[in-house]
């Protein structure tokens, strides 16, 4: 995970913070020279606690607007987009998650 200069996230909007390299399809599927995004650590810690690089693929969670529209990440971001920008809140990887790895 590569730390950038303070900037937006694109997916929760927060600002200014640290943001991350997020690969939209993750580099192990053939993604290393696709699109990224520039996300929080808040909502790439997120979104790795919720899916494995796998599921984001079977699932179709390879675009900005598709985790957008995702249930368990558009709940999420109701609440982060109510953090302050600093906050790193704790998070629990899904029983899906911790079982595949």
């Amino acid at each position: 995970m590569t730390v950038r200069a303070l900037d937006t996230c694109e997916l929760c909007g927060r600002s200014p913070l640290a943001t991350t390299v997020h690969h939209l399809i993750p580099r192990e599927k053939g993604g290393s020279l696709l699109p990224t995004a520039l996300l929080c650590k808040a909502c790439h810690r997120q979104i790795h606690a919720l899916y494995t690089n796998s599921d984001l693929v079977v699932l179709g969670l390879t675009t900005l607007d598709s985790l957008r529209s995702d249930p368990q990440i558009s709940a999420y971001l109701k609440w982060i987009m109510r953090q302050a920008p600093g906050s790193e809140p704790k998070l629990r990887k899904s029983k899906r998650v911790r079982s595949k790895r």
